[in-house]
């Protein structure tokens, strides 16, 4: 390890393979916390490559435990977070609005690290099980449109770096790998990232695995749509700049959007919005990014997905899709 953080202090960069080979032998236990620390330290400090990028997603794909939902043909919404903006659980909830619009959901999630409260964090305290059992995940995604994909239970050899990521709470290079290696290696992917230069970089990475995506990255610094102000969008089709007007949203401030003081908050937030009783800010800006998702897999105009994402919510769908999960997981008997 020391010669290699040499190596990286002096601003070079790893190859492909090597990068896969270290994070493979950090997985394998092979170094200390510290060690591990000053390896992710490295990475606040100097920007990543897009090889270093995909040696790292490679070793975390063939380290992980695999669940085939192929059949579904699903989507995951994930963002990178460590955008710093403590917003409320926006790409979670837009999950719910997509499926409730009937399109299925791999939601890959975890803990918060870098922010208060992550995607799993308020599904559990809303009593989502989580499981890594294939039945009970199909069964989700049939009954519920959705299936949650809780991230430690699929990468069990990254339980070397979790004492240290929550040790250090803020971003690292694992943030951009979430939405990454989610491990039903969805057929559609929306992926909200925190700066431009990683959007590149998974438009490079995502068109050599010819996965149908949309990225987005809100000029002013949101891993998602934040109707705040502008956000940049890539898809294989090329890149386009929306406004909230293109969500048929009006533009609103970053109090509004924001997350509360933690986990019991969040969950308010949370069936607030389910419910049909968020603020217009909260259902605009879960609208816009459902919209998101279900053009992405249904091809269709933006306006019409805005219309289905209303509806979805408004109707009571998004909801009933959440009751579903909360049902399943508690008489599921594994």
């Amino acid at each position: 390890m020391k010669t290699l953080l040499n190596q990286l202090t002096q601003h070079q960069q790893l190859t492909k393979e090597s990068a896969k080979e270290v994070l493979t032998q950090i997985a394998h236990g092979q170094y200390s916390e510290s060690e591990i620390a000053a390896f992710l330290t490295v990475y606040m400090m100097r920007s990543i490559s897009i090889e270093e990028l995909a040696g790292f997603r490679d070793a975390l794909l063939e380290l992980c435990i695999p669940i085939d939902l192929s059949t579904y043909t699903p989507i995951d919404l994930c963002g990178t977070g460590g955008d710093g903006k403590d917003t409320f659980n926006i790409s979670t909830l837009a999950s719910f609005v997509t499926a409730g619009a009937g399109i299925h959901v791999a939601k890959h999630g975890n803990y918060g690290v870098s922010s208060a409260c992550g995607s799993s964090n308020v599904l559990e305290a809303m009593g989502i099980k989580f499981s890594a059992d294939e039945a009970f995940l199909r069964s989700c995604i049939e009954k519920a449109g959705i299936c949650v994909l809780h991230a430690p239970l699929f990468h069990p050899a990254m339980k070397q770096v979790a004492p240290v990521r929550r040790s250090l709470g803020v971003k690292t290079f694992f943030n951009m790998l979430g939405p990454m290696v989610n491990p039903s290696r969805p057929t559609y992917q929306l992926v909200g990232v925190f700066q431009l230069e990683l959007a590149r970089m998974y438009q490079y990475l995502y068109q050599k695995d010819q996965i149908k995506y949309t990225i987005v990255h809100a000029l002013d610094g949101y891993d998602e749509i934040s109707l705040t102000g502008s956000a940049k969008i890539i898809t294989p089709q090329g890149e386009s700049l929306l406004n909230p007007q293109d969500f048929k949203a009006h533009l609103w401030k970053m109090g509004d959007i924001t997350g509360g003081d933690g986990v019991e908050d969040a969950a308010k937030i949370f069936l607030k919005v389910l419910k049909g009783q968020g603020t217009q800010a909260q259902n605009e800006v879960v609208c816009a990014n459902a919209s998101l998702a279900i053009s992405t897999v249904k091809g269709c105009s933006l306006a019409h997905a805005v219309d289905l994402a209303v509806e979805s919510l408004e109707s009571g769908r998004a909801h009933q899709s959440f009751i579903e999960l909360q049902n399943i997981s508690k008489s599921w008997i594994s």
